[in-house]
C-alpha cells in the first residue's frame, strides 16, 4: 500500500454514529432525520439554533468591559492617537479591520495598525514590536485584538514608555495576567461571560456594541452629529474571522456567522471580502461557512505565513473595490506559493514517518517532527494535515531565532494540548522558553538542542494524560438513510440549516451503494466522480474530492461510503449528489 494510504489506515478505524439526544420539544413538521440530526448536536429547541438580535449575551456580562469603555469613551472625546496591534492570522486581521472601523464610525480620527511579522517580531505584543514605534510619534492608546493576554512583558514596556493598554483577547489565560489597564477576555479568571467560545473578531465586535451603548448613554452621537453606527454592518468580517479560526459554532457563535453570511449572499459585504470571493470563483447567492474556511480564510491567511498579514489588513480596511481586487490577487498569488511550499514539507514529514514503519501497535501516543529547512509559516498546516493522518497529537518544528526552534501544535479530541505543555514545563522547567495555546492548538519555542528531550518529555505528558480510548479515531456519522429519505429535499433542508462547523459539524452519514462506474477527474485528476445505485434502482453521482481511487474498488460490487448531501446545480437544474468523505470497503 502506498505511504499515504498507510497513514490513514492507520487513522480510520470504524463508523461510530452520534448519540441522539431528546428530540421531544424539536418541531413535529421536521422530518425524522432532521430531528435526529438536531438532538445528536445538543439542540432541542428550535430556537435554541441561534439568537435572536435583542437576545444576545449583553457585553456588560463581560469583565473589564466597564474600564475599556471608560479608557474608549476618553480616547474618542480627546481624540487620542490609537494604534491597534493585530496578530498574523485571519482572526487577527478581521479582528483589526472590525475595531479600526468600527472606532472610525464613532467618530475616532487618529487611529493605524501594527502587526508582528512572526519571523521577527514573535507572536502578540512584544517588546521587539514595541521597538518598532517611535518614541516620538508613539500613540497614547494601545489596543491588542485576537492577542495580549499573555503579554507581560510587551505591556509592561508600553506602560512604562507612558502608553495606556487595552487587551482584547479570547485566549486561554495563564495564572498571571498583563498589568494593562483594561482587559476583555471572556476567557479571564472571574469573567462571567455565558459565551466563552468567541473568537477574537467576535470579542472586538463586541467591544464595539458596549461602546455604541456607552455613547449613547452620554448623547455622543448627538452632540458630534455623527449617525449612529449599524455595526451589523461588520458582520461580515465578524463571520468570516469566526470560521477561520475555527472555533466552536455555539448559539452565539452560529448567530454572528449566520447574519454575516447572510449579507454577504445579499452582495454587501467589504471590498476586500467580496474581492477574495471574486478571485476564489464563489457564488455569493449559494456562500457557505465552508466557502469561508476553506477558500478565503486560506488566501487571507497567506500573507501572515509567508509574507507579512498587513497586506491582508489592508485588503479588508479598503472601500476601494479596484484595489481590493488587486490586492486579493496578490494574496491569491502568495496563496499558490504557501500550497507549493506545504506539499514539499509534507512528503518530507511521510519520509519521516515512513522510516518509523508504523503500524497499529507501533503508533506513539504523539509525534513531533522537525527539519531545519521548514518554513516556520506553514508548520501549523503541516501539524493539522500529519494530526489527521495519524489521529495523534502533532508538533511541527522549524528554526527560529539562531540557536531556537518554532513548534506549531495540533491536538486531538481527548488531548488538552496547552494543558499538556503545562504538566511538560512543570517537570522540566527549562525546557520550554515559551508557550501559549489552547486544547486544540498551540505554539512554543525550544532551544534545538532540546528537541530529542521535548520529544520524549512530549510523549511521556501525552501518554499520561490521555485516556487511550481517544486515539480510536471513529467516523462519526449521523446513521444511515433509506432510499426515500435520500432526496434533494433533505439536501436543501439541510443548507437552510447552517452554518455548520466547529462542534456543530455538518452532517455526515454512511451506508452501502452498488458501484456503477467511476473515473478521475479534474486538471490533476485528483478527484474521483462515482456513480452509484440505490436500493430503488436510482443512480446517483458521489464525489470523492481530493481523492483517487483504492485498489479494492470493483465496478459491480457494494462500496460503502462516509458522505454528505449536496445540490449539485448545473444550467439551472438541481440535482441530489454525495460529498464523499470516506471511501470504505464493504
Amino acid at each position: 500500500m502506498a505511504l499515504l494510504g498507510c497513514m490513514e489506515a492507520l487513522a480510520i478505524m470504524k463508523i461510530q454514529q452520534r448519540n441522539i439526544g431528546d428530540i421531544s420539544e424539536l418541531p413535529e413538521e421536521w422530518p425524522a432525520c432532521i430531528r435526529r440530526i438536531m438532538a445528536a448536536r445538543g439542540i432541542v429547541k428550535a430556537d435554541e439554533l441561534t439568537f435572536d438580535l435583542a437576545g444576545l449575551p449583553k457585553p456588560s456580562e463581560m469583565l473589564g468591559m466597564e474600564a475599556a469603555l471608560t479608557l474608549l469613551i476618553q480616547a474618542l472625546q480627546q481624540q487620542w492617537r490609537v494604534m491597534i496591534v493585530a496578530d498574523f492570522d485571519s482572526d487577527g486581521a478581521t479582528s483589526c479591520a472590525v475595531m479600526m472601523r468600527g472606532l472610525r464610525m464613532m467618530g475616532l480620527q487618529h487611529i493605524e495598525f501594527i502587526v508582528p511579522n512572526r519571523f521577527v517580531h514573535g507572536y502578540g505584543l512584544t517588546t521587539e514590536l514595541l521597538n518598532e514605534i517611535d518614541s516620538e510619534t508613539q500613540p497614547d492608546l494601545l489596543i491588542t485584538v485576537d492577542n495580549g493576554i499573555a503579554s507581560l512583558d510587551g505591556v509592561a514596556l508600553a506602560k512604562q514608555r507612558g502608553m495606556q493598554v487595552l487587551i482584547t483577547d479570547h485566549h486561554l489565560a495563564a495564572e498571571q495576567l498583563p498589568q494593562a489597564d483594561a482587559i476583555v477576555n471572556p476567557n479571564q479568571p472571574g469573567d462571567n461571560f455565558p459565551c466563552k467560545m468567541l473568537a477574537g473578531v467576535g470579542v472586538a465586535f463586541y467591544v464595539l456594541v458596549g461602546l455604541r451603548q456607552g455613547l449613547r448613554d452620554i448623547n455622543w452621537f448627538e452632540l458630534q452629529q455623527l449617525a449612529e453606527p449599524r455595526l451589523v454592518e461588520l458582520l461580515d468580517l465578524v463571520a468570516l474571522g469566526t470560521v477561520a479560526d475555527v472555533v466552536p459554532l455555539d448559539r452565539l457563535n452560529r448567530t454572528l456567522v449566520d447574519l454575516g453570511l447572510k449579507r454577504m449572499r445579499q452582495g454587501r459585504a467589504c471590498a476586500g471580502i467580496s474581492a477574495l470571493l471574486q478571485i476564489a470563483g464563489k457564488d455569493i447567492n449559494r456562500l457557505s461557512a465552508q466557502d469561508l474556511g476553506f477558500a478565503i480564510a486560506p488566501r487571507l491567511n497567506a500573507a501572515g505565513r509567508m509574507e507579512d498579514m498587513g497586506l491582508g489588513i489592508d485588503t479588508l480596511l479598503t472601500d476601494n473595490f479596484a484595489m481590493a481586487q488587486q490586492a486579493a490577487q496578490l494574496l491569491d498569488q502568495i496563496n499558490i506559493e504557501r500550497r507549493s511550499v506545504e506539499q514539499g514539507m509534507q512528503l518530507e514529514a511521510l519520509a519521516m514517518l515512513e522510516k518509523l514503519q508504523l503500524n497499529e501497535t507501533t503508533q506513539a501516543a504523539a509525534y513531533c517532527l522537525y527539519d531545519e529547512s521548514w518554513h516556520q509559516g506553514v508548520i501549523g498546516l503541516l501539524a493539522s494535515r500529519i494530526k489527521e493522518k495519524l489521529h495523534r497529537p502533532v508538533i511541527v518544528f522549524a528554526p527560529g531565532e539562531p540557536g531556537e526552534i518554532k513548534g506549531s501544535a495540533r491536538s486531538i479530541t481527548g488531548v488538552h494540548i496547552r494543558d499538556v505543555l503545562v504538566n511538560v514545563a512543570a517537570k522540566y522547567p527549562d525546557l520550554i522558553l515559551r508557550f501559549g495555546g489552547h486544547a486544540m492548538a498551540a505554539g512554543l519555542t525550544l532551544k534545538q538542542n532540546d528537541f530529542s528531550l521535548f520529544e520524549q518529555a512530549f510523549r511521556e505528558a501525552v501518554q499520561l494524560s490521555a485516556d487511550p480510548s481517544v486515539f480510536e479515531r471513529a467516523l462519526y456519522s449521523d446513521g444511515e438513510l433509506s432510499a426515500q429519505e435520500l432526496n434533494l429535499q433533505l439536501a436543501e433542508q439541510l443548507q437552510v440549516l447552517a452554518p455548520w462547523g466547529q462542534a456543530f459539524p455538518e452532517p455526515q452519514f454512511h451506508g452501502q451503494f452498488v458501484l456503477q462506474n467511476y473515473r478521475h477527474v479534474g486538471q490533476q485528476s485528483d478527484h474521483l466522480r462515482l456513480t452509484v445505485k440505490l436500493d430503488d434502482g436510482r443512480e446517483i453521482t458521489a464525489m470523492a474530492f481530493r481523492q483517487t481511487a483504492p485498489v479494492w474498488l470493483q465496478i459491480g460490487q457494494k462500496v460503502g461510503l462516509h458522505y454528505r448531501l449536496d445540490v449539485n446545480e448545473f444550467r439551472q437544474s438541481k440535482s441530489l449528489q454525495l460529498l464523499v468523505d470516506n471511501l470504505l470497503p464493504s
